[in-house]
C-alpha cells in the first residue's frame, strides 16, 4: 500500500508521525505521505516538523516517508500563493482539500487547486467535466478515498475520471490507526466506486509512478 494522504497530531490526527509510520509499515505499507492540514497560520511550523521527522525516518531505505501538506479550506483566491509557499518551504507533495460533500468547502476550490497544479486533489466531491479535463492537462491526480463521509462521491469521481482519462489514486485520509488500510481493502474501495480490477492496477501503477518522482 502507498498512501499519499494521512494526518498526525501535528494537525488533527491521533498519532505522532513516527507511530503513524510504524503502524503503516506493520500492515504492509511501503510508502506514505504525511500531509497535515495547513493554512497561512501554521504551514511554516507544520512543514518544518514533518520534514524533520521524514528525514530521520528515511534513513530506513525499506520505507519512504514523503513530507507533504494538505492545504485546507483556503479561500480560492489565495490558493495559488499557498501552493507556491508550500513548495518553497519544502513540501514534496501538495494535496488540495477538495469540495467534499461532507464539509462546507467554498465553491471554486477544486478549480483553483487544479489551476495551481497541486499534486493531488483530495475528495473532490461532484467534480465537473471542465475540472476533470483540466486535471488531465495539469497532471493532477484525483483521489478515491476510503474515509467515511468524503467517500460518498467516490462513484462520481471515478466515473468522471474514467470518462476524461484523469489519473486516480486510492488514499485513506487517515486520522487514526484504524483508518489505515491494506491493499485488499484499497481494492474494495475502488470496486465500491464502480471501478474494476484493471482500473485498480492502473491506480497502483499511478501510485508507484508518483512515489518514484518524489525525491527525499
Amino acid at each position: 500500500m502507498i498512501d499519499f494522504h494521512t494526518h498526525s497530531l501535528l494537525s488533527d490526527g491521533a498519532l505522532i508521525p513516527t507511530e503513524l509510520v510504524r503502524r503503516a509499515k506493520v500492515i504492509g505499507y511501503t510508502a506514505m505521505a504525511i500531509t497535515d492540514h495547513a493554512d497561512e497560520s501554521n504551514i511554516d511550523t507544520v512543514l518544518k516538523q514533518i520534514i524533520k521527522v521524514a528525514r530521520q525516518l528515511n534513513s530506513d531505505k525499506s520505507f519512504k516517508v514523503i513530507p507533504g501538506v494538505e492545504l485546507t479550506h483556503i479561500p480560492p483566491a489565495h490558493i495559488p500563493v499557498m501552493v507556491k509557499k508550500a513548495r518553497a518551504l519544502g513540501a514534496k507533495l501538495v494535496v488540495g482539500h477538495g469540495e467534499t460533500l461532507s464539509e462546507p468547502v467554498e465553491t471554486g476550490t477544486n478549480m483553483a487547486y487544479i489551476k495551481a497544479q497541486v499534486d493531488i486533489l483530495a475528495h473532490p466531491g461532484l467534480i465537473s467535466e471542465d475540472e476533470c479535463r483540466l486535471a488531465v492537462k495539469k497532471n493532477v491526480y484525483l483521489e478515491i478515498t476510503s474515509r467515511a463521509g468524503h467517500s460518498i462521491s467516490n462513484g462520481h469521481v471515478a466515473a468522471m475520471a474514467k470518462k476524461h482519462g484523469a489519473k486516480m489514486l486510492v488514499n485513506t485520509d487517515s486520522h487514526a490507526p484504524g483508518d489505515l488500510i491494506t491493499d485488499e481493502r484499497a481494492l474494495k474501495v475502488a470496486l465500491g466506486a464502480g471501478l474494476d480490477n484493471t482500473d485498480f492496477r492502473r491506480i497502483t501503477e499511478n501510485a508507484q509512478e508518483l512515489v518514484k518522482k518524489i525525491r527525499p
